[in-house]
């Protein structure tokens, strides 16, 4: 490798190329360069690291132990979306031969922060209508809004949920001076308007197969006032239909849900249908790297 490996012992890194504090754990960086090292060259990475990241414990707010903003490495405890952005970030870096935990840091922070910037609480990509948006046009994905079907509905953006319940966020608490800074991102996004396939829509048919690729990203839309999505994870196919990688609050885990997405989907009645991202994994490569 052309790069040098950063695994320490301690639990904090100053990135030299990027001026960026990490925080991790040697067990952190050990699995991401063992991750990285036993990767398979072709095939659908996402699925395939996601699959690596089974069985590691739910645990909610593990991007918040400081009252400042740092981009935090955590591969032992994952929600929803650390679990997704953790098996991007690998995807990426086999994707673009970058097999270094520097190279790992790097692309995370930029698939987390609005255009990669440094860490901070109101450049996190919080609502995930603005996560799909910014990582759009960092070349790293892209929304799937076609055929029409399945995509038959459209979700209409309003979003205020962060700044109407600030008590509910640590950082809105002890950091109050960023209420207004998530205000404008969520004014950035609201009115927007995006197709989605209702649930109904989710059957098992060669139409669904041919729109929903294995790998890529499901946002489950919501209907929770002030929110665009409530859950997220990644979409597998078995004989019997759609299924969901996903780190589950249920589960207590990541796990590979043994019922169909449309049965999952049927049990909560807040949640009318699923958005479509797909990762980009052709020849793209970076050029600000």
């Amino acid at each position: 490798m052309n790069r040098i490996i950063l695994i320490l012992c301690g639990f904090m890194l100053y990135v030299p190329s990027h001026a960026t504090q990490v925080h991790y754990q040697r067990e952190d960086s050990v699995k991401v360069m063992r991750l990285l090292s036993e990767a398979p060259r072709k095939g659908n990475l996402l699925v395939h690291f996601a699959r690596q990241l089974k069985d590691i414990p739910y645990v909610g707010h593990t991007l918040e132990p400081f009252d400042k903003e740092r981009l935090i490495i955590n591969l032992r405890e994952l929600d929803c979306t650390t679990m997704v952005e953790n098996a991007l970030a690998l995807s990426l870096c086999v994707r673009d031969s970058l097999y270094s935990f520097e190279a790992f840091c790097h692309i995370l922070q930029k698939i987390r922060y609005a255009q990669g910037d440094e860490p901070a609480y109101v450049r996190r990509l919080h609502y995930f209508t603005s996560w799909i948006e910014d990582n759009t046009s960092m070349g790293f994905c892209k929304e799937i809004q076609s055929p029409n079907p399945p995509f038959t509905a459209v979700q209409t953006i309003q979003v205020n949920y962060m700044t109407q319940h600030p008590d509910l966020y640590r950082m809105l608490k002890v950091n109050p001076g960023d209420i207004p800074g998530i205000c404008e991102q969520e004014k950035a996004i609201n009115g927007r308007q995006y197709r989605y396939i209702p649930q109904e829509q989710l059957t098992n048919t060669q139409l669904l197969r041919n729109t929903i690729h294995d790998g890529d990203i499901i946002a489950i839309i919501t209907t929770i006032t002030g929110l665009d999505t409530q859950h997220i994870g990644i979409a597998v196919w078995h004989d019997d239909g759609l299924h969901l990688l996903n780190a589950s609050s249920i589960h207590h885990k990541v796990v590979e849900e043994p019922m169909t997405l449309q049965q999952y989907l049927f049990q909560h009645k807040s949640m009318p249908g699923i958005r479509i991202i797909r990762p980009k994994m052709g020849d793209e490569r970076y050029t600000n790297y």
